[in-house]
């Protein structure tokens, strides 16, 4: 486990030190991304101008699940990124050779070789709205809630990184599978409003196929008072562990499946 520590240390050292170098890059990559994030608040804010609420959701509840969504996403994606690389190019490439030369899990070289900064524009942005939605909402703020809010933001990465990884392991048998990780991911969308706007078929999909819901909408709706602890909480923890397992097993099954470009 030092080991690892260390290793992911190095990596991080590495990459701080470019960003260092191109700052100037990352701070409009990053003021880039919050802008890009922020168009979706202003679509809410169209939605509301025309009705009053949204199958009984207020204009700041749909904007507290909508900030709530963006908190898990945005931290799987500064530290899984390299996912999306794996069913892009790193196979197709020959690439993935060196991540089974290192006496390390090749899962966690992966993770730890890329950080992306452009994360962190999401949850700058869901933690802004999470806290402006729960102001106007009159949320009270205990440290039983402050606890189960991060134990939830922690579980609903596990969800996105378990997809993400799960997805991205077909590219072992089909060497490019980065447009089915994109229409897979671009699901997460619908999980940033109530689930209750959906008819009963996307509700279905998105809770107990490829289960986005519990990324946002469930532990959303706990700390709403519109979920129940066992919905909101206690099965976000379920589906993200079933779904981790489920995930590395399938990528465990790639790893049998995989050939070198020299083979």
């Amino acid at each position: 486990m030092r080991r690892y520590s260390k290793l992911y240390l190095q990596f991080l050292k590495q990459y701080i030190k470019v960003l260092i170098e191109y700052r100037a890059d990352f701070i409009f990559g990053l003021v880039g991304f919050i802008l890009v994030q922020f168009s979706g608040v202003v679509f809410i804010q169209l939605i509301f101008r025309s009705i009053p609420a949204l199958s009984g959701w207020t204009f700041h509840e749909v904007l507290f699940i909508y900030g709530f969504a963006q908190i898990p996403r945005g931290i799987d994606h500064v530290f899984t990124d390299n996912l999306w690389i794996l069913s892009g190019r790193i196979l197709l490439e020959g690439g993935f050779d060196k991540y089974l030369l290192r006496p390390i899990n090749p899962l966690f070289h992966l993770l730890s070789e890329r950080f992306q900064p452009d994360g962190f524009g999401e949850i700058i942005i869901g933690s802004f709205l999470v806290g402006y939605s729960g102001v106007h909402l009159g949320m009270e703020v205990t440290l039983e809630k402050v606890i189960l809010f991060i134990i939830a933001v922690f579980f609903a990465t596990i969800i996105y990184t378990a997809i993400k990884l799960a997805v991205s392991s077909i590219s072992f048998w089909i060497k490019f599978a980065q447009s089915y990780l994109y229409m897979t991911y671009q699901m997460s969308t619908f999980t940033k409003y109530p689930m209750t706007i959906y008819p009963k078929v996307i509700r279905g999909l998105l809770t107990f196929v490829i289960p986005f819901a519990f990324t946002g909408y469930y532990p959303g709706a706990y700390f709403l008072g519109k979920a129940g602890f066992m919905q909101g909480i206690g099965m976000t923890i379920l589906v993200s562990i079933l779904s981790i397992l489920v995930a590395y097993q399938i990528w465990l099954k790639g790893l049998t499946k995989y050939e070198s470009s020299g083979s």
